[in-house]
């Protein structure tokens, strides 16, 4: 007889809290919990028994017999697999030093124990390398995220963006841009949005293609991929122009008012109708309509992130926010920094060495502290800065993920170590030396810690599927054999007595409950800046070099970057490259997500491929029938770097003269129409964001042609 068991999902990073139904230790099925905060269930969620026991899993450790590249190896046990790992970085060591070691982590895992103890941005010394010797621990926030969640923020309010929190409930107008929150992890502000436009909340969505969140919309600012940083400088432009800004907070809260004024003079209503496609008197209309509406609130996300001024452009939105008085006030971008979990300390110097990649993007490297992983190919075939020999890939893709494959496959296949750490074979696995199984979230006992001070206990709902093992004890067990296994956790108990260090009072109640625990809310303050609540010396202001919002950020500034948001157009783009928008006369988007999907992830299971069996461009139906392509059909793809293979689903929701392209193709255990169509074969490894480094996944140019 089954039995349901209170869990948290881990498909996304959202830690949905849900009930999985089990029976003889097999897990059944899953349905969303009730009566709790973050009960919720997606359709990703509830495929959760397939991914679990889909036939793709890697079950025992994997050692390559074959060339790199061709997926022949043979099984191993656990001790052999680690000991060849450990003594290969130990060989490599001795030879080029520890920083020729470096690693990538994703969100394969989606743990929160494993991001804290080793991915977490603060807590550089606690990352595996660092104990080995190296500074070379890169993630996926070389593409992703980092631009939007820490860069654009922290130079502009010294506040990473999970501390800017739309107040959906209280405002009168709410601006989703860039972001599609229905397609979003967590899916939890959807929920929030909804319920605010049933009472009565006006939202305008703006976004280069018609999205889920755009289409329930009041209103659809349809603007041209890669322009956003020019319609916000425009809209700031209005807003000085017409005198309708909060001139009490720029003057005491603000610094480089004078600069920015002289700076946004160029771009006028009319300028900016020809950059960006939205027409002058919408861009009036809409300035004045956020400046006069107050309070209004501000969704955006990483969908900003792949232009050539992507860490510009949200800035330029999150000034546009401060100028007109809606930082930190009811209803509108409420400053509120969440609970971090104290973690065990560890002692463990950062090196002098700095990681490859911090030349190149300085400001990354001084707020992140990280090695940029878009770099990683030059320092392995060029030894820039200095040499690097081994890889270990954790929970990540990178040949599906990151622009031009064939870059980091060349990279790869001059290793003379890679390890993979994965639950499924991805295509990286298929070039490593071996590949260690990990479990999924149903089989591993952990934590998570969820927005406003919720706690919860991960449970274990069934036993490990074959020999995987928790990612946390893999890296413990690495550690150990590397000589500091006392530096990590070494059985899933510690890694809650870690994790609860500070606050094992905490861990003790957890422990007693089936459920999340609230630790008190404290009464909601605004402005804090005037209380001193935002500084570590408890004085007035914000968390910058100025101690206010940087309209002229000293930090870009210092690091050679520009001070104003300046914005630059994309530079393959038809304003920008006229030859090539000749022979490619289409806009090229990538990146927007689906729902059935998590990046690659999925595309093997039945249940979720069923939902989308075949990766899809979405074209205007104006430019479809200048082409002759009719829904369905099968098109070619065509950049300066590559050609790929999709189907045509013809719609209204892309503007004429852009397309847009599904993403997470690619990989060899995908049914075979998506392990064919590998998005990022067409887009382009030197086109960068100069701050992030972040490659340039919107905004690129393409042909289509139908394919008889």
């Amino acid at each position: 007889m089954s039995e349901f068991k209170k869990a948290i999902c881990g498909v996304c990073p959202g830690g949905c809290e849900i009930q999985a139904e089990v029976e003889d230790g097999v897990l059944i099925s899953v349905k969303a919990a009730e009566n709790t905060p973050f009960g919720n269930l997606c359709i990703r969620g509830k495929a959760a028994p397939e991914i679990v026991y889909s036939p793709d899993r890697i079950k025992k450790p994997l050692i390559r017999v074959g060339e790199r590249g061709e997926g022949r190896f043979r099984e191993a046990s656990w001790d052999e697999a680690l000991d060849l790992v450990a003594d290969k970085m130990k060989n490599i060591s001795k030879v080029f030093g520890p920083q020729a070691i470096a690693s990538h982590s994703g969100r394969g895992a989606f743990e929160q124990a494993m991001g804290d103890f080793y991915n977490g941005v603060d807590m550089l010394s606690l990352n595996l390398l660092q104990a080995f010797g190296s500074p070379n621990a890169a993630s996926d926030g070389s593409l992703c995220y980092v631009s939007y969640g820490l860069l654009a923020p922290l130079t502009t309010f010294g506040i990473p963006a999970t501390g800017l929190l739309p107040d959906f409930e209280n405002s009168n107008l709410i601006v989703i841009w860039g972001a599609n929150p229905i397609t979003d992890s967590p899916p939890f502000m959807f929920k929030r949005i909804v319920n605010a436009q049933k009472n009565g909340k006006k939202i305008i969505a703006i976004d280069q293609m018609k999205s889920d969140i755009a289409t329930r919309a009041d209103q659809w600012i349809a603007v041209r991929s890669g322009t956003d940083g020019a319609l916000a400088l425009g809209l700031i432009n209005v807003v000085i122009t017409e005198n309708i800004y909060d001139q009490e907070f720029v003057k005491n809260w603000t610094v480089g008012f004078d600069e920015l004024k002289n700076y946004v003079e160029q771009f006028t209503p009319e300028a900016v109708e020809k950059i960006t496609g939205v027409a002058s008197d919408q861009i009036v209309a809409l300035a004045r309509e956020i400046a006069t509406s107050k309070p209004v609130t501000l969704r955006t996300y990483t969908g900003l992130e792949y232009s050539n001024s992507g860490v510009q452009n949200i800035r330029a939105v999150f000034i546009l926010w401060a100028l007109t008085g809606n930082l930190d006030i009811p209803g509108g971008l409420i400053i509120g920094l969440p609970p971090k979990l104290p973690m065990a300390p560890v002692d463990i110097p950062r090196h002098q060495l700095k990681p490859f990649g911090a030349a190149e993007y300085p400001l990354f490297y001084e707020l992140i502290g990280s090695a940029h992983f878009m770099e990683f190919p030059k320092a392995v075939l060029q030894g820039d800065p200095y040499p690097v020999k081994g890889l270990i890939v954790n929970g990540s893709s990178t040949l599906t993920s990151y622009p031009q494959p064939e870059i980091f496959e060349n990279a790869y296949k001059n290793l003379d170590l890679m390890v993979v750490i994965d639950r499924f074979m991805t295509k990286d696995a298929l070039f490593a030396d071996v590949i260690l199984p990990a479990t999924t979230y149903f089989e591993i006992d952990s934590y998570q810690r969820y927005p406003g001070g919720y706690f919860r206990l991960r449970r274990k709902v069934i036993e490990p599927v074959g020999e995987a093992k928790n990612d946390v004890l893999i890296m413990g067990e690495l550690a150990k054999r590397l000589g500091f296994g006392h530096l990590y956790p070494q059985s899933e108990e510690e890694i809650l007595t870690r994790g609860f260090a500070k606050n094992p009072e905490l861990l003790g109640r957890l422990k007693e409950s089936e459920d999340g625990i609230q630790l008190p809310k404290k009464p909601v303050e605004y402005n804090k800046y005037e209380k001193g609540l935002l500084r570590a010396d408890g004085q007035p202001g914000f968390q910058t070099p100025s101690g206010k919002v940087e309209f002229r950020s000293f930090l870009l500034e210092k690091n050679g970057y520009e001070g104003l948001p300046v914005y630059v157009d994309p530079i393959e783009g038809p304003n920008s490259d006229e030859a090539a928008y000749k022979e490619y006369p289409l806009i090229l988007n990538t990146g927007a997500r689906i729902q059935s999907t998590f990046r690659s992830q999925h595309l093997s299971i039945p249940s979720l491929v069923k939902i989308q069996n075949i990766p899809q461009v979405l074209i205007n139906p104006k430019d479809a029938d200048e082409r002759s392509i009719k829904q369905g059909d099968k098109v070619l793809i065509k950049t300066k770097r590559g050609e790929v293979n999709f189907w045509a689903k013809v719609t209204e929701n892309v503007l004429s003269g852009t397309v847009e392209v599904n993403q997470g193709g690619g990989t060899g255990i995908q049914v075979k129409e998506w392990q064919d169509s590998n998005v990022n074969e067409l887009t382009d490894f030197s086109n960068r964001d100069p701050i992030s480094g972040f490659p340039i996944f919107k905004a690129l140019l393409c042909q289509i042609e139908k394919l008889e």
